[in-house]
């Protein structure tokens, strides 16, 4: 990973980019430039341009993603080619994103946000939809799955691939599979739990970590991919209506029928060339397992489908038809979640986890500085490092304890305090949250440090998630979520939902803002009672923009020095202050 600042007069950028220039692409090396709408809108010069490219070859880049903007200015990064979908290589369980914005011949750069999946509760209130895709080995199933993803044109579509949850051979098996003796079309050759606990969790909302399958030596690879932030799941395998409790799981079923002898005529290119398999060993595979569990187990499924798609991929009616129902379906599950946090939880009490720095005169004198309109840059930075490291502090104290006694030079023993619980992880909701990353570094050694960047959708006015990075094994970690101010609370509650999807535990999350109003402490402590909340002031009101009165300004664009013009508001910038 490689992140770039790119400084220009009107505005600074961060690019996170994650690049690979491997053709076989995996979703861990998807790579991600995130630039502002803003970025577009205000650079018009060819010496911007080159910066970015400078950053990595065009080639190398897989997805953008950007809070808005057309085509028109995404020509102005990328030049227009023309349309081509990539040759398959092999099934793999992947996730999209974002709907596609720009193709080229071997790479798609696509854009946009999750909506919110939880209602003002904080509880997960839809579902994931899933569609299942069942038919024959090479039948066009994956064909089918990218051609339903492109025409729905909606954020963030996840493939899984039963391929991906083979069992385990033991070596005895291996013997088998290497002389082509062994039945892979079998449903005793799927590892049915594993694969109904992972499409459970997903369609819940949960971040898992699927296997990778290697065709080649026919077992699991070392690393496994995480997949999370399912809007639709399509599920494809041959054996995908085998399992009574993967059928429950499934909103809407598919059976692609294709022709036995294209179907032989495919596996035998794609066994040779991408498998490494003989001629003879495909053959003798086919007539001995494929063809057989075919007729007994997969065909017999047909009639359990809700639709029978013949010829594949080419068949675009039915692909067209499955998309506007599952369209119908998305319109039936959407959510409003910011109008009902303005509308709700007001005129009660703060809640007891909210924990507000003591207002000493110290506290009181940065504030105002930090407040004042006409503060400096270098100022209102400095101040705000300040109370930073206050806040962090503060934060700290919080975090569990255990008796530790240790002897001091003096020869006696002294009975101190230590951390009880495995490690400590900050989060940052970018942009403005990141600003505090220094602070926490300051005073917890080796920190580990996550992002997560949500912003405003211009049309809906709701937060939309476009981007995540969090640590490994971050369940196991109290976490510190750093924002800097928090207004109706959209921002900080996706985030905390975002770390409960990864398995963190509700109680082991600490929110910490320096400004919050009073209807964003209401909002996160509803909906996530055990979280604690920890900032150094709470302002009462919020006006009808949703900012803070009379609270700070925008402060990523007061910190960063990157002042909005007049007829932008403070959600049009990428500092989620609401």
């Amino acid at each position: 990973m490689l992140e770039v600042e790119i400084m220009t007069q009107h505005i600074r950028v961060q690019c996170v980019l994650l690049y690979t220039g491997g053709e076989d692409v995996m979703m861990e090396n998807v790579g991600v430039i995130l630039l502002r709408k803003r970025f577009y809108e205000t650079q018009k010069n060819a010496v911007t341009r080159r910066k970015v490219a400078s950053c990595v070859p065009e080639s190398n880049v897989m997805f953008l993603i950007c809070s808005g903007g057309g085509e028109g200015s995404l020509d102005r990064l990328l030049p227009s080619v023309s349309t081509g979908l990539s040759p398959r290589k092999r099934t793999t369980s992947q996730c999209k994103s974002e709907p596609p914005l720009l193709r080229t011949s071997k790479r798609t750069i696509y854009t946009a946000g999750r909506p919110p999946w939880y209602n003002e509760h904080g509880t997960q209130s839809k579902e994931a939809f899933v569609i299942g895709l069942c038919g024959g080995s090479a039948s066009g199933k994956t064909t089918v799955a990218r051609k339903i993803i492109e025409a729905l044109d909606v954020p963030w579509v996840v493939l899984l691939s039963m391929d991906s949850f083979y069992k385990v051979l033991s070596p005895e098996q291996q013997a088998m599979a290497a002389s082509n003796d062994y039945n892979f079309d079998h449903p005793d050759a799927f590892d049915f739990d594993l694969l109904t606990h992972t499409l459970r969790k997903l369609k819940q909302g949960k971040s898992v970590k699927i296997p990778v399958y290697d065709f080649t030596t026919h077992g699991r690879q070392k690393d496994w991919k995480t997949v999370y932030g399912a809007s639709v799941i399509i599920f494809e395998g041959i054996m995908a209506f085998a399992d009574k409790e993967l059928l429950q799981l499934l909103d809407m079923k598919i059976f692609v029928d294709t022709d036995s002898d294209i179907r032989l005529v495919r596996r035998l290119r794609r066994d040779i060339t991408e498998r490494g398999r003989d001629i003879e060993g495909v053959i003798k595979q086919y007539n001995k397992f494929v063809k057989p569990a075919f007729e007994q187990y997969i065909e017999p499924t047909m009639r359990l489908a809700d639709i029978v798609v013949p010829r594949g991929g080419g068949n675009m009616v039915a692909i067209d038809l499955i998309v506007q129902h599952v369209h119908s379906q998305l319109e039936e599950r959407e959510l409003s979640v910011r109008a009902a946090l303005a509308s709700a939880h007001q005129a009660q009490p703060l809640p007891q986890t909210l924990s507000v720095l003591e207002s000493t005169p110290q506290v009181r004198g940065m504030h105002t500085i930090i407040r004042n309109k006409e503060t400096s840059r270098d100022e209102f930075i400095f101040y705000s490092k300040r109370l930073m490291r206050l806040l962090i502090e503060r934060a700290l104290s919080f975090l569990p304890s255990q008796v530790h006694i240790v002897q001091t030079p003096q020869g006696e023993d002294y009975e101190g305090k230590t951390f009880h619980g495995k490690r400590i992880t900050g989060v940052s909701i970018l942009r403005a949250g990141e600003t505090m990353e220094p602070a926490l570094r300051a005073v917890c050694k080796d920190v580990r440090i996550g992002k997560i960047l949500i912003q405003t959708n211009q049309d809906t006015g709701e937060p939309e998630l476009h981007y995540l990075r969090l640590p490994k094994d971050i369940s196991e970690d109290h976490v510190i979520l750093m924002d800097c101010t928090v207004s109706t609370g959209a921002a900080a509650m996706m985030a905390v939902r975002v770390l409960l999807d990864h398995d963190v535990q509700e109680d082991k999350i600490l929110l910490v803002s320096l400004l919050m109003a009073e209807m964003g402490v209401h909002s996160v402590a509803y909906a996530f009672p055990q979280v604690k909340i920890i900032t150094t002031a709470v302002d009462k009101k919020v006006n009808d923009l949703f900012h803070i009165i009379p609270g700070i300004g925008n402060f990523g664009d007061r910190y960063f020095g990157t002042d909005a013009p007049p007829d932008w508001s403070d959600e049009d910038m990428d500092e989620p202050s609401y």
